[in-house]
C-alpha cells in the first residue's frame, strides 16, 4: 500500500508577516496624513464660507440699503438673456433726465400695481403737453412696448443683478420682503462674526 500524505498548511513567510504588519502601519499612516490634510484645509474652508456669507450680506442687504435702492425679482424672460427669470435685481433711483438711449430702466406699467418691468430704452418721445417720455422694449421682444413711459412711472436704473437668487426672494412676497431681507442680512452677518471668532479661537489653541 502506498503511504498516505497529509496535506500541509501553507507556510507563512517573513515577507507575508511583514507585509501584513506593514499594511497595518501603512493604513494608520495614511489615516494620520488624511486627518492632517483635512485639518490643514479647515481654515481655507472656513475662509471660503466667510467670503460667501459676506458677499451675500453685502449684495442682498447692505448695498441696497446704503444706496437707497429697491430690490425686485425678475419673473419673466422678456429681458433675457440680460436678466432672465429668477434674477435678483437691485434698482437705484434714477431720474428720467439721467437716462440715455440703450439704458435699461425699471418702471411701473400701472400706477396701482406692484408689478414692474425692466426694459431697454430704444427711443424718446413727448406728450402733447411737452412732457418727455421713454420708448422701451424688452431685449427678448420683437416690438416696442405699447405705451410710452412717463417720469412718474420710473423706479430707477439697475445697479447690479444676481442670477437665480430672485427665485428665493420672490417666494418671500412683496409685502414682507424688506423685513425678511433685513433678517436674512442680520443672520448672514452673524454667521460671519461667528466664523471669525471660531477661527481666532482655533489659531490660539494651535499656538
Amino acid at each position: 500500500m502506498g503511504k498516505a500524505v497529509l496535506p500541509q498548511a501553507p507556510q507563512r513567510t517573513g515577507r507575508d508577516l511583514g507585509g501584513r504588519r506593514g499594511g497595518g502601519a501603512a493604513t494608520r499612516t495614511f489615516e494620520i496624513r488624511r486627518r492632517k490634510r483635512f485639518a490643514a484645509a479647515g481654515p481655507w474652508v472656513n475662509f471660503a464660507a466667510l467670503m460667501i456669507l459676506l458677499f451675500a450680506a453685502l449684495g442682498l442687504v447692505v448695498i441696497p440699503q446704503a444706496t437707497g435702492s429697491q430690490t425686485y425679482s425678475v419673473l419673466t424672460n422678456s429681458s433675457a438673456p440680460t436678466y432672465p427669470a429668477g434674477t435678483f435685481l437691485v434698482v437705484e433711483p434714477t431720474a428720467l433726465s439721467q437716462l440715455k438711449f440703450g439704458d435699461l430702466v425699471t418702471y411701473q406699467p400701472a400706477p396701482n400695481s406692484p408689478v414692474v418691468r425692466t426694459h431697454r430704452i430704444v427711443g424718446f418721445g413727448a406728450m402733447q403737453d411737452g412732457e418727455r417720455t421713454l420708448v422701451t422694449r424688452g431685449d427678448n421682444a420683437n416690438a416696442n412696448d405699447p405705451e410710452p413711459v412717463r417720469a412718474r412711472q420710473i423706479k430707477g436704473k439697475p445697479l447690479y443683478a444676481i442670477p437665480l437668487v430672485g427665485y428665493l426672494t420672490g417666494a418671500l412676497g412683496d409685502a414682507d420682503r424688506g423685513q425678511w431681507m433685513m433678517l436674512a442680512g442680520a443672520g448672514l452677518i452673524g454667521q460671519c462674526v461667528l466664523l471669525m471668532v471660531l477661527g481666532v479661537r482655533r489659531r490660539r489653541r494651535a499656538g
